[in-house]
């Protein structure tokens, strides 16, 4: 747990301690009190948080706690959980959309879902089942994205050489009407 204190002015500060205990996936306890699952990355990362609050002229303290009781630490798992479960359902959106999307549009999106998928998965301390839903969703888009690649490549390939074709009758034929090539 990490209760801190953030000075009011400037907000800049306020708010990057904020994102940076977004990204990290915290379960918001109170005002200025958030929790995480311990373990090794974790205590880490609320020890470099809480030394960047005192860096600005707030105050922290980092603790190692318990919940009351298996209710409360169930209640804090859920809420963990639905904020992770609304992210996934929103790169399933993403991922829906973008295969209704053109072929070279379609690359574009897999990567960056992808990379929200591993973004998510680093704060996903109690996965729900949208999680899989996700990830079926961004390689089944992955799929089609190739799909369309590899019969764009193969078109592509196909007009070269139906071109190619075309331009060596054209030679041969001016070659067999009796002229002669200087």
């Amino acid at each position: 747990m990490l209760a801190y204190r953030v000075p009011r002015q400037p907000s800049t500060l306020r708010i990057t301690i904020w994102r940076k205990l977004d990204r990290l996936g915290v379960a918001r306890l109170g005002d200025g009190l958030v929790a995480l699952p311990a373990d090794a990355r974790t205590r880490e990362q609320i020890d470099w948080i809480a030394e960047e609050i005192g860096e600005i002229g707030g105050s922290s303290t980092v603790w190692l706690a318990a919940a009351g009781s298996a209710v409360q630490e169930k209640a804090i798992a859920a809420e963990m959980r639905a904020a992770r479960a609304a992210e996934y359902r929103a790169v399933v959106e993403q991922a829906e959309a973008a295969a209704r999307a053109r072929p070279g549009e379609r690359g574009r999106v897999v990567k960056r879902l992808q990379g929200e998928l591993r973004r998510i998965g680093r704060r996903d301390y109690f996965p729900p089942v949208e999680r899989e839903v996700a990830q079926h969703a961004v390689r089944a888009l992955a799929t089609a994205a190739a799909t369309a690649a590899a019969a764009a490549t193969a078109a592509a390939t196909a007009a070269t050489a139906g071109a190619g074709a075309a331009a060596d009758g054209v030679a041969d034929a001016g070659a067999g009407s009796g002229e002669v090539a200087r």
